[in-house]
């Protein structure tokens, strides 16, 4: 294997034009609003035993007496949009950032969550958009896809399989949740697309640690239903004691994680200049930060202007930091990324001159309320 610096070298976001706010719910369904903390969000997010027994719950009590919990803004498809025409914005911005041709791309791994196709993921679909000639797979991690895909991009470029690599991801949670479900108050849309190559001297992937999530197995389940037109679709449904799953081992996958790439990559917690947690709560920034011991400058939080987008967290958090210079060329970088049912991983990087897409822009929906 040769011994390449392999790392982000372009980053880019797309996101849908409509925004979604909480006065958008409030209006169309006032009872549902009023009812909430009998729903499925509140009881995914609840103190099952009254008091908080870890830090996530002590981290997530301030939250508990807003419906939303914590929750601001989403951006969610519109009419005419998917997540294919995401990827392939998003696509074409890390291309254009990065200075790179259509020839230039040896491979592309797609991570899509929630796509058009039930059976099969966007790989395929993505660089005949694109116009891409090259080799295409599809990658599923969960929420942790996009993280899973730069380290199986960045070994693939290190043992000189592939020049440069296009890594495209999406989350649709619009295309799996009824809206009438409380779930979806949290959850948004969007895509992220990086490209991973060579880069100067010591700078990109240093370390990586990735461990399963089995015992979150069973937290969500997809079933097929009827919508509120009477169609028949697949949606995501939260399980049985999903809530005490998740705040049960959250610490322990944070810590094993983090810790475990750090040591590969030869530096300690205290040396990481910055850390990007994907933020799947309005909380999760204060509770990584809690359990490593960081104080909260080093961490960034775009979760009130998203809500949980999946695996494009992770990617949002990243550009965001970038673009407003919380992070810096040679910053010592930790990304941490959870997957229910799938898993959680953290890699440190150290930054190189990666160069940025355009800013995501926006325009509040108004969209009808009937």
């Amino acid at each position: 294997m040769k011994n390449y610096s392999v790392g982000i070298r372009s980053l880019a976001l797309s996101f849908p034009n409509v925004i979604y706010t909480n006065d958008y719910y409030r209006q169309k369904y006032p009872e549902l609003v009023s009812q909430s903390e009998q729903k499925s969000l509140a009881r995914l997010f609840s103190l099952a035993d009254s008091i908080p027994s870890n830090e996530f719950d002590q981290e997530m009590m301030p939250y508990l007496q807003d419906p939303f919990r914590g929750a601001i803004e989403r951006r969610i498809l519109a009419p005419g949009e998917s997540s294919l025409t995401l990827e392939s914005r998003a696509a074409r911005d890390a291309l254009e950032a990065g200075n790179f041709s259509i020839e230039d791309i040896d491979l592309a791994i797609v991570t899509s969550f929630g796509t058009e196709e039930i059976v099969a993921g966007n790989a395929a679909f993505l660089v005949n958009q694109v116009g891409l000639r090259c080799a295409a797979w599809n990658l599923n991690s969960m929420c942790s896809s996009a993280m899973v895909a730069l380290q199986t991009a960045s070994t693939l470029v290190r043992a000189g399989d592939y020049r440069n690599i296009l890594v495209v991801t999406s989350c649709a949670y619009s295309r799996l949740l009824d809206e009438r479900d409380t779930i979806s108050w949290i959850t948004g849309d969007g895509a992220g697309a990086f490209i991973v190559s060579k880069l100067k001297a010591n700078q990109g992937i240093l370390g990586s640690k990735t461990v399963h999530s089995a015992e979150t197995c069973g937290t969500f389940h997809t079933e097929i239903t009827e919508d509120f037109q009477g169609k028949l679709r697949l949606f995501m449904k939260t399980g049985k004691g999903a809530n005490r799953a998740i705040s049960n081992t959250a610490a322990d996958f944070v810590l094993r994680c983090c810790e475990g790439a750090a040591a590969a990559a030869n530096v300690t917690i205290d040396q990481i200049d910055f850390f990007i947690f994907n933020t799947p709560t309005a909380w999760f920034a204060k509770f990584g930060a809690r359990i490593l011991g960081i104080n909260l400058e080093r961490t960034i939080n775009l979760y009130p202007q998203y809500g949980n987008i999946g695996p494009v967290l992770p990617l949002a958090n990243m550009y965001h930091a970038a673009r407003s210079h919380k992070i810096h060329e040679n910053d010592l970088v930790l990304v941490y990324s959870f997957g229910a049912s799938a898993n959680a991983t953290a890699t440190v990087m150290r930054w190189g001159n990666v160069a940025l897409g355009p800013a995501p822009s926006f325009k509040e929906s108004s969209v009808e309320l009937v």
